[in-house]
């Protein structure tokens, strides 16, 4: 984790750093707004970026906007300081953490940034098979092609991968392909030169250069751009890139690792993914088994996630009753371990006794966990059945264009705005669901931002 410390550092934002350095981030420090860029141009980058809310946060946003750079922004600042904590939000700042420092809150930022919080806890077979295939071949210099549901741990286990490789010592850099808009992945991957846009006032170290020595890390590779697909798979080939606007190959040495939660083949034939560039990704693969087909896993997870919540959040540490752990079991766990860790945390936080109880179990609604139809009793089935049956009603008489729009829209919705969860959702590519996005806003519709529900006449 790589965490960009702008401002002065002075009392509380010291104070600040020293328990970031602690939860195990490493720490650059820029002055001002032009030294951070100047810092995130240079190689030195960063996953995420803390600036005092004193500081001129809107030229930093408007900076890395022009220039390509894609890294989230937090402000702190007094917590008496409200007006300028709303501006530092407005002007673009993800979160804004009050000052003096809360430890938590600061390791909470920390992990939801960088993944590499997680640990890789094993028990069941199938997923020990994937993990000793992963050790056998963590020392060549192979491209790796780690694939499966969402939230089963991919990313874990690529920085597994990286930590038993010969080139552990070096960088480990993770560029999220769905998460970064098509326009500017190519800068983020690739860098550029001075000119080679409006805003490019300097040249800029992508992410490969940044690797060089280690291992890159391409998340959800499946949603790159076909036309960026051509590039990566020279990088690949030839070892060297072309930074943006620039006519001097640039010699690179990494190791490639990819990731999807879609089946590859299948976006072949789409079209949507060049073949050559399958065959260079998955010469191994590794394949991860959904958390619902690792029932030993569950519990050792559970378990983990019960003494992990509990030191964070200042509670007495809780075994997992017999029951508790039965249902925990049982369940589908369409979320696979990041489902799984939610619903651990929450449980800490509801549990009273000497156990974390069944009753402690639940949904973010508060409802039981879902067991599948076989779990089922027959009135809830009936239920079930009927509330279909009044759904399918609702539907007749409307196109397929509007239901489709409906759903597209209230799942963005549900997801606060969040475009790649509410792709995840719907099961359509993060690119398709911009698109319909941009159709229904040309459109006159409301759509909500990241963080928001459409408004309600």
């Amino acid at each position: 984790m790589r965490l960009l410390i702008v401002g002065a550092l002075s009392g509380q934002l010291t104070a600040a750093t020293r328990i970031a350095i602690d939860k195990g981030a490493a720490v650059v420090h820029a002055d001002s707004v032009d030294m951070a860029l100047r810092t995130l141009r240079s190689g030195r980058g960063a996953d995420l970026v803390m600036i005092d809310v004193a500081m001129a946060i809107g030229d930093l946003i408007a900076g890395l906007e022009a220039e390509r750079i894609h890294v989230p922004v937090v402000a702190c600042g007094t917590s008496t300081d409200a007006r300028a904590a709303v501006n530092a939000i407005r002007a673009g700042a993800k979160e804004y953490i009050p000052l003096p420092p809360d430890a938590e809150m600061i390791a909470a930022i920390l992990a939801a940034v960088a993944a590499d919080t997680r640990d890789l806890i094993v028990r069941d077979d199938s997923m020990a098979a994937v993990v000793r295939l992963a050790e056998q071949i963590a020392g060549s210099e192979a491209s790796v092609l780690v694939t499966g549901e969402s939230g089963t741990g991919k990313e874990v286990l690529a920085r597994h991968v990286h930590r038993r490789s010969g080139r552990a010592g070096k960088p480990f850099i993770s560029v999220n392909c769905a998460a970064i808009p098509e326009h500017l992945l190519e800068s983020e991957l690739f860098g550029h030169e001075k000119g080679a846009f409006t805003g490019a006032v300097a040249r800029r170290i992508g992410k490969f250069e940044e690797a060089t020595g280690g291992t890159l890390l391409l998340d959800e590779i499946s949603e790159m751009d076909v036309r960026l697909q051509a590039k990566l798979l020279r990088a690949i080939q030839e070892r060297v890139i072309d930074r943006v606007g620039g006519g001097k190959p640039v010699p690179v040495d990494i190791r490639i690792i990819a990731t999807s939660n879609r089946n590859l083949a299948d976006a072949v034939r789409e079209g949507t993914f060049r073949e050559d560039l399958l065959y260079r990704l998955n010469v191994v693969n590794l394949k991860i088994p959904p958390l619902r087909e690792r029932s030993a896993d569950v519990s050792a997870l559970a378990d983990h996630f019960a003494r992990k919540y509990a030191e964070i959040n200042g509670m007495p540490r809780r075994p997992i009753s017999a029951d508790a752990r039965r249902e925990l079991i049982s369940a589908p766990w369409p979320g696979n371990v990041r489902e799984l860790e939610n619903t651990i945390h929450r449980a800490v936080l509801l549990a009273s006794g000497d156990e974390i109880g069944v009753e402690a179990i639940r949904s973010p609604d508060g409802s039981r966990l879902g067991h599948g139809f076989g779990g089922r009793t027959e009135e809830t089935v009936a239920k079930a059945a009927a509330t279909a049956e009044a759904v399918t009603r609702s539907l007749v008489g409307r196109t397929v264009a509007e239901v489709e729009r409906e759903l597209i829209l209230d799942t963005l919705d549900h997801c606060l705005g969040n475009r790649t969860h509410a792709a995840r959702i719907l099961g359509i590519s993060i690119r398709t669901l911009r698109n319909k996005l941009n159709e229904y806003s040309g459109a006159g519709l409301d759509i909500p931002a990241p963080g928001e529900v459409r408004s309600v006449a």
